[in-house]
């Protein structure tokens, strides 16, 4: 007896991470990990983190084209964020006379889109977080300035920066809900051909410190987050642009 037997071929697409683009990192954006709201705003990238509070990575480009002069802090809730997702104007209060004496620190800098229509989303609280005042007074402050001391007209920088989480840090005391403070933070900035000079820098950090002291490979700072950052190479002439030699 013949029988004729029909096989059926099941394809399974595999399952894989997907790119994620965008303008505000041209080269790729650092990974998204699982759980967290990934958010564009007009100026900026970020990947928030719902149980830290704070976002993971936030990308965005220095253009000369958005300097200008500052037009002040209106610290707002992300409106594209659920209200347990980040933190409230009011989960700052008494920060600075707390043990960590912290200021809300910019992770994508004011300074560098005063001049942006969309000023006011560098004012949002999902692109702040509570950084020890010399810290963000001291060599954040100075390497932020260097970033815009290093770009000219059609010659922009990228930036990643983020939350490390490596230590205990006091918490919010007047916050309503649970916050994780990060301990420290790390800052990659690089060309569009991938040229990068890479920093971090703990809560620790005194006012007066050198932002070049602040040095650290991608791998180093790869070795401390839990994301896939891009495909940069670390670069002497990246670092020399910002004041390193």
């Amino acid at each position: 007896m013949n029988r004729t037997i029909t096989a059926f071929l099941v394809l399974i697409p595999a399952v894989a991470s997907a790119d994620i683009l965008s303008v505000h990192c041209p080269l790729g954006c650092p990974s998204n990990p699982a759980g967290n709201d990934l958010v564009f705003a007009h100026v900026y990238a970020l990947s928030n983190n719902p149980t830290t509070k704070f976002a993971d990575w936030v990308a965005y480009e220095v253009d000369v084209v958005n300097f200008g002069i500052s037009p002040g802090r209106e610290w707002k809730s992300d409106p594209l964020l659920d209200d347990n997702e980040t933190l409230e104007t009011g989960d700052y209060s008494g920060a600075f006379s707390s043990a960590l004496e912290a200021n809300r620190g910019h992770q994508a800098p004011l300074a560098s889109f005063a001049g942006s229509r969309y000023w006011p989303e560098l004012n949002y609280l999902s692109n702040i977080t509570p950084q020890d005042k010399d810290l963000n007074q001291g060599p954040w402050a100075d390497l932020e300035d260097a970033v815009r001391a290093g770009v000219s007209y059609g010659q922009s920088l990228f930036v990643i920066t983020g939350t490390l989480y490596e230590s205990a840090m006091p918490g919010l005391v007047g916050a309503d809900e649970i916050a994780v403070v990060p301990s420290g933070y790390f800052k990659i900035i690089y060309d569009r051909s991938g040229n990068a000079a890479g920093f971090v820098m703990n809560q620790s950090s005194s006012l007066h410190d050198d932002h070049c002291s602040k040095k650290a490979t991608l791998a180093t700072i790869q070795s401390k987050v839990s994301f896939i950052i891009p495909v940069l190479s670390d670069s002497q002439a990246a670092y020399s642009r910002l004041g390193c030699d």
